[in-house]
């Protein structure tokens, strides 16, 4: 297949890893990519959050599959005209992928299909979200209504931290008061053709900058894949009570979901609860998913695509682990300092089981061989082993290996994995 890929972070760059790994030599054109995704693949000057433009690059270019890796082409409603005019797409029209995009929207969709979540406040006035933290009680959680980049959430004990975090986002829109639920968290990722599902693999990624889990938020710093602390009958629970509720619920309103549905799920006393729905895969979770998978990628995504996902036997995965460790620039995630050159990623990925994942790179314009760092999150660096042990001595290894002046990246990523931790 001619398959086009929108994005240029660590996520797509694992989509397009799979997808070249298999057997039927596919032509994946990247959109607009970075420097390691160029490296392995077509690059295009397209911009993905423009759906006429893609739209018309997709039929000239006689594209069969186009599969959207972040969010914000989804909320601009980049996947609708491409359907309109017959090309398969992963990834949920502008309506569908509200529930991402809103977090009121996927709140209502939950609470239609009974599926199982923490109470939750819309608040638009600062005097709103003081009353109804009030109510629900410490610890605080504050969440802008909108897309924030994985920034948009404070999860804290410190009322006044709450309280500033309202009042800045609050300038940008309504905020979500929402109910502290506690215990730890798992993401899961399901293929979605509008009416089925498959699942991929459960996986737990860590938000917090620092060891510890201390530090503010960040879009993920890491991830490890499988979970041995979970029950086996954890998947089959979060299809039949969330997933299919969910996706059910959005096909009776006319809105069906044709892509990736992420499940942000914690494991409270009470049962499984829904913390957050996102419209595509997350990041760096993908990274060590589909790391395990064995199944073809492209079969998936192109029967989610097509509504055949119901002639399908769930994904098969490898018995081997995978830990992902993210390298972020000095000064992430608030004032990232860009620009400055990486070295020793080939050192890296000569070590054993070892990928290195681009996720902001781009060439220098005075030496093509060199790379700069152009955003926080730089690289993922996966390693896949027999063990955890086997598989963190290995990616810290690779990690070692990288030269990023200022970077940062986290030492206890699936450092223990026999008890369930907070992400």
């Amino acid at each position: 297949m001619k398959i086009l890929v929108l994005g240029s972070g660590a996520r797509e760059h694992a989509i397009i890893t799979s997808l070249l790994s298999e057997d039927d030599h596919h032509d994946v054109v990247v959109a607009p990519g970075n420097a390691g995704i160029a490296r392995v693949a077509r690059t295009v000057d397209l911009d993905p959050n423009d759906p006429g433009v893609v739209t018309e690059w997709a039929i000239e270019n006689a594209v069969d599959l186009v599969v959207v890796g972040p969010e914000a082409p989804l909320i601009a409603g980049v996947a609708d005209p491409l359907r309109e005019r017959g090309i398969a797409v992963f990834g949920p029209g502008k309506a569908a992928a509200q529930l991402e995009g809103s977090k009121t929207f996927a709140k209502r969709i939950m609470d239609e299909a009974g599926v199982p979540t923490g109470r939750a406040v819309r608040a638009g006035t600062l005097a709103e979200v003081e009353s109804t933290i009030a109510q629900f009680g410490a610890p605080y959680v504050i969440k802008a209504d909108g897309l924030a980049a994985g920034k948009g959430v404070i999860v804290t004990p410190d009322r006044e931290a709450a309280l500033a975090h309202a009042r800045y986002w609050l300038e940008h829109g309504p905020v979500l008061v929402e109910e502290f639920l506690g215990g730890p968290e798992v993401s899961l990722f399901l293929f979605s053709d509008g009416h089925d599902v498959l699942p991929l693999t459960p996986a737990q990624d860590f938000k917090r900058l620092l060891d510890g889990d201390e530090g503010p938020n960040t879009g993920g710093m890491g991830a490890y894949s499988p979970l041995p602390w979970l029950h086996d009958d954890f998947v089959d629970e979060v299809i039949d009570t969330i997933a299919l509720p969910t996706v059910r619920q959005l096909e009776s309103e006319g809105t069906p979901f044709i892509g990736l549905l992420y499940c942000g799920l914690v494991m409270t006393p009470r049962g499984i609860r829904v913390i957050e729905f996102n419209a595509r895969f997350g990041d760096p979770e993908t990274q060590v998913v589909l790391a395990r998978l064995v199944t073809p990628l492209s079969t998936l995504l192109y029967a989610a695509a097509t509504g055949t996902l119901a002639a399908l036997p769930r994904p098969e995965f490898a018995l081997d682990v995978a830990v992902t460790v993210v390298i972020a620039s000095e000064g992430y995630p608030e004032n990232a300092l860009t620009g400055r050159p990486i070295a020793g990623i080939e050192a890296a990925e000569a070590v054993s089981e070892v990928t290195v994942l681009h996720a902001a790179t781009a060439a220098s314009a005075t030496d093509a061989s060199t790379l700069l760092a152009t955003g926080g999150r730089v690289l993922s660096v996966v390693a896949v082993g027999s063990d955890f042990a086997e598989a963190r001595r290995r990616v810290y290894e690779a990690v070692g290996l990288i030269g990023l002046e200022g970077a940062q990246y986290r030492r206890d990523i699936a450092a223990r994995v026999e008890l369930p931790a907070q992400a």
